[in-house]
């Protein structure tokens, strides 16, 4: 595990994708748990192995590919993190920021995340999609900010402003498009847990009373990294899963892979229509 990596390193692994790159790629977008599906939509892409790639983690979480593809989704040119590597799996924050890091050397200024995560708000039902207007980093709160250590001024400030990680102009093109489809799109906040093992009734309690309405093991570190590097965030929740609040429900991970099946047409039809208007001048 390497806590920390240099400018030198990240620029490593952007060099190794940048020459498999036929086109220059405009958004990244990373794919959670059971939502590697939307990857199969991009057009003639170009397959890079995370194994291919310097210093990048390897998923090892079923539901995650681990592989970049880079073609045109929907009119854009885009580079898809199929699979993501978590804080839980034993790599460091900066390991798993990684990605993000090499997107915006690429010369990627707009990142879409998705994630699979649990409902806190009682409004929420599984298959259900919520817009990130907000995050509690917990994680980063105790210690692990994906910012610690040497700041790699190439990105950003020491101390980021995070008034406004997930971007507000990209929040209303996703209003704007579910809105457009007839899905129901909630927002609210998302917390940032470390796993892996699912949160207690207690821990939700908590979770609910500190105002997050849905709950997730990833997402966060990679907002805040994006944040850091000047990059416009657009968050979504796939909603897998209630809460178990009461302890009288088992929460598993197949659960979480089996509701992506219901959450993947909503969350591409929503990705495919801001992608669209984001080549709209």
């Amino acid at each position: 595990m390497r806590e920390f990596l240099t400018l030198a390193e990240i620029d490593q692994a952007v060099q190794a994708v940048r020459a498999k790159l036929t086109a220059q790629p405009t958004v990244g977008l990373v794919l959670g748990s059971g939502l590697g599906g939307l990857a199969e939509r991009v057009e003639n892409p170009v397959v890079i192995p995370y194994d291919a790639i310097p210093f990048w983690p390897q998923s090892t979480v079923p539901g995650h590919v681990g592989r970049l593809l880079c073609g045109s989704l929907f009119g854009a040119q885009v580079l898809v993190q199929q699979g993501r590597a978590h804080f839980y799996e034993g790599y460091s924050m900066a390991e798993v920021t990684l990605p993000v890091r090499v997107m915006k050397r690429l010369g990627i200024d707009t990142l879409i995340l998705t994630n699979a995560a649990g409902a806190i708000n009682p409004a929420y039902q599984p298959g259900e999609v919520m817009l990130i207007t907000d995050h509690i980093s917990l994680v980063g709160m105790t210690g692990f900010n994906p910012l610690r250590g040497p700041n790699l001024d190439e990105f950003g400030p020491r101390f980021p402003d995070m008034s406004q990680v997930y971007d507000r102009g990209l929040a209303e093109l996703a209003r704007t498009a579910a809105a457009g489809a007839g899905i129901r799109l909630h927002e609210g906040v998302y917390c940032g847990l470390s796993g892996p093992s699912f949160e207690s009734p207690a821990d939700l309690r908590f979770l609910r009373v500190i105002g997050a309405d849905a709950v997730g093991m990833s997402t966060v570190p990679e907002a805040i990294v994006a944040r850091h590097s000047g990059m416009r965030t657009l968050g979504l929740s796939g909603i897998s899963n209630k809460a178990n609040l009461d302890g009288n429900t088992l929460t598993t991970h197949e659960e979480v892979l089996e509701a992506g099946k219901m959450i993947v047409p909503k969350l591409e039809t929503i990705i495919e229509r801001v992608l669209r208007r984001l080549q709209v001048p």
